[in-house]
């Protein structure tokens, strides 16, 4: 056997750069690994962010149909509805007076639509936020 100038023989020497070619490439597929794990959690919170203010967005815009067509708010369908949404809607409460018609039965609910609005915003907000967190090339994967 051929002698290398560190006194190793050749079969030593490949033996070795293949044990370090292995340990090189778990190295990198444990990054992988790491990476998709990451890129999961936060495809999960972007989902949740979703379908939370989605599903805040319906609840909002059932009660705004409501109160536009002057819904009895005795029924217990639509006490559910306004006591399922006033906390979200306590913040816009006083923003503005409602324009109503001649009766004062059907509410145009002008801070409904202002909070309607401003949670999508949030809710985009919150997304672009896990985006960058998640870096470039995120909205495409």
């Amino acid at each position: 056997m051929s002698q290398t100038p560190h006194g190793r023989n050749e079969f030593d020497h490949d033996r070795e750069l293949i044990q370090n070619q292995e340990v090189y490439r778990l190295r990198q597929e444990h990054a992988r690994l790491r990476a998709a794990q990451r890129r999961a959690r936060l495809a999960w919170v972007r989902n949740t962010i979703t379908l939370l203010v989605g599903a805040l967005q319906v609840l909002l815009a059932i009660r705004f149909f409501l109160r536009l067509s002057s819904a009895n708010p005795d029924n217990p369908f639509a006490q559910v509805i306004y006591s399922l949404s006033a906390p979200f809607m306590t913040p816009f409460s006083t923003l503005f007076i409602s324009p109503t018609d001649a009766d004062a039965t059907r509410i145009f609910d002008l801070n409904n639509l202002i909070a309607m609005i401003v949670y999508a915003l949030l809710g985009g907000l919150g997304i672009a936020l896990v985006n960058y967190l998640q870096g470039p090339g995120a909205q495409g994967r």
